[in-house]
């Protein structure tokens, strides 16, 4: 398997490139997407709080988010051990600021958290505050992966 794809583009003076910053936070998104949209699904659909909701729909956004991580650096050869600090180190700070983001913007758009599954409302305000989140995570996953830090640590493993 060609790994040179996924190769951080270092520039200048400890930047990374933005392509690779975007890779590294669509990578991030899809699995708090699948686990956020899954949550957020269960608790409308069972008619649960708003609070009991999100929380649900924010520890499945990390579950996944991290399952993605650990899946492929265990599959590269780490131990279970070694890939769960490998996807802890990787993918915190993203899914963190990912899920404060898109949440927030949940919250504060007026009827969303009541809208049910079928209202495009319910739909709009779930993603719109994806692509809120991955515009404010982009640029923070660039500074970390030009410092060697967040999904930079993944590189080393594939």
């Amino acid at each position: 398997m060609d790994h040179a794809a996924h190769e951080p583009e270092k520039q200048p003076h400890g930047t990374a490139s933005w392509g690779t910053a975007v890779k590294a936070t669509l990578h991030c998104l899809t699995g708090c997407a699948i686990g956020e949209i899954l949550g957020m699904v269960i608790g409308t659909a069972l008619g649960w709080g708003n609070v009991l909701t999100m929380a649900v729909a924010i520890g499945l956004a990390f579950l996944f988010g991290y399952s993605f991580t650990l899946f492929a650096v265990v599959r590269a050869g780490l131990s279970l051990k070694a890939a769960i600090r490998v996807a802890l180190a990787a993918d915190t700070v993203s899914i963190a600021v990912m899920e404060f983001v898109d949440n927030a913007i949940i919250a504060l758009t007026p009827g969303a958290m009541d809208a049910h599954l079928s209202e495009g409302l319910f739909w709009a305000a779930l993603l719109g505050g994806f692509a809120v989140a991955f515009l404010i995570t982009t640029p923070i996953n660039r500074w970390m992966i030009g410092r060697g830090r967040g999904h930079a640590v993944v590189h080393a493993h594939h």
